[in-house]
């Protein structure tokens, strides 16, 4: 795999101070309160930053992401002070790098401390090489880049920006699918717990992220992989929109049932026939 690297890791305490007035002269909406109270609230319920942290914030380039790292950049009222590193790998889907050149140009205008690749991750993920599981496999690749980068900066906190909907999708792919009952963790530590992956969206519906990244005007990036329309992800989304059709709470019911699971109404040591 050839990785061409671009970074800028010079951003001082003077820049960043620049980046938190930028966010604080924009005007503050009634939509950017409230997440940013639901975000404060599960970064307090689950402990997810401490004092001088380093967090590794995952930029794709959409709206989820862009949000995430512009909300973890605003001024925290209960958070402890920490410091925040931007990473975007480029999946190598455009070969022109248009949208990688709009992402670094963004980052550079807000002063954001960053690190940007160029990767054939994509490609090689849908090659000849890797035909059964492309998702996961690119996947895969990019947490491992993601996760040495973070190793590289001395980050201990990586924050993806996955929100309640993803809590709610990937259990029941896992369901589905893995004939497993899990989903992703709000927290989860990592390589015996010398970093942790953080979720500060776990509290907030999609929704109200892309209605956000509407608002702030963020450049936002489409996913260029040519299978995301056709993913199981994609396909659970659609049939929860099918089923909120007759029940407009389903999605509310499926999250409140991860907190009540009755383990003595699940069956143990079940025989199965094949």
């Amino acid at each position: 795999m050839t990785l061409i690297k671009y970074r800028n890791l010079c951003t001082s305490a003077k820049n960043h101070h620049e980046s938190v007035l930028h966010v604080l002269e924009r005007k503050r909406t009634k939509l950017f309160h409230h997440l940013k109270k639901w975000l404060e609230l599960a970064i307090m319920d689950y402990a997810m930053i401490e004092e001088d942290d380093r967090v590794l914030v995952g930029v794709s380039g959409g709206a989820d992401s862009l949000s995430l790292l512009d909300l973890l950049n605003s001024p925290m009222v209960f958070v402890p002070h920490f410091s925040v590193i931007a990473v975007n790998i480029d999946m190598g889907f455009d070969l022109s790098y248009s949208d990688y050149n709009v992402l670094e140009t963004y980052l550079k205008e807000h002063d954001y401390t960053y690190v940007m690749e160029k990767s054939d991750i994509g490609p090689l993920s849908h090659s000849a090489y890797n035909r059964k599981n492309p998702c996961y496999l690119c996947s895969r690749l990019r947490r491992k880049r993601i996760f040495q980068i973070a190793e590289e900066n001395n980050c201990n906190k990586i924050a993806f920006a996955h929100h309640k909907d993803d809590i709610i999708e990937t259990l029941i792919i896992n369901l589905f699918y893995g004939r497993e009952i899990c989903t992703i963790m709000p927290k989860q530590e990592i390589f015996q717990e010398s970093m942790h992956i953080i979720r500060p969206f776990s509290y907030i519906e999609e929704k109200l992220i892309k209605k956000y990244a509407i608002e702030c005007a963020f450049p936002t990036i489409e996913n260029k992989c040519a299978t995301s329309k056709t993913s199981k992800r994609m396909y659970i989304k659609t049939l929860l929109r099918e089923l909120e059709k007759d029940n407009k709470d389903i999605r509310e019911n499926i999250y409140k049932a991860l907190r009540h699971v009755k383990v003595d109404y699940l069956p143990q040591n079940m025989r199965y026939m094949k």
